[in-house]
């Protein structure tokens, strides 16, 4: 099977109902995917998929067709630092960080559909699990990073993502 995975495509060998997640930990070994609950609550597992976040962990790699460009935190901001993984460095988001790279790419789908989230919006979008309960900093993270997108976007720069 084929997988576009952060740009490259690659081939891997497993079976139809291995879960996405289980290819990108022990395959391929893209680490920064953590896994969590298993039953896609906690949203360790979240990667991207055609820029769409989604719970690595109970998605069969079937499911994911050839010509889906999937995203892992390994694959997000490699040119720069994605404006999300600036403001998570800058007002020091993280406090274990188990959670956050799936914090990160949940919060860089939102703003990829909503580069204007309101507080609500952030919330109900952002429906990751953190146990050490760094929800207002990850509020403030999302916000600082679109104002830093809108700005950007005003400046006539781009938003590169991967």
């Amino acid at each position: 099977m084929k997988l576009t995975i952060n740009g490259q495509v690659t081939e891997v060998d497993v079976e139809d109902d291995t879960p996405l997640l289980w290819v990108l930990r022990e395959q391929l070994g893209l680490t920064g995917t953590k896994y969590g609950c298993g039953i896609a609550l906690c949203g360790a597992c979240t990667v991207h998929i055609d820029d769409v976040a989604q719970r690595s962990c109970v998605l069969p790699v079937s499911a994911v067709r050839e010509n889906q460009k999937i995203t892992t935190i390994e694959g997000l901001g490699v040119q720069q630092f994605h404006p999300v993984q600036e403001a998570w460095a800058e007002i020091d988001v993280a406090q274990c960080g188990y959670c956050q790279p799936g914090m990160i790419m949940a919060a860089a789908s939102l703003l990829a559909q909503n580069p204007e989230p309101t507080d609500e919006e952030i919330r109900s979008e952002i429906t990751n699990i953190c146990r050490c309960g760094t929800y207002p900093r990850v509020l403030e993270g999302v916000k600082r990073a679109a104002q830093r997108m809108a700005s950007t976007q005003k400046a006539g720069g781009s938003n590169e993502q991967a």
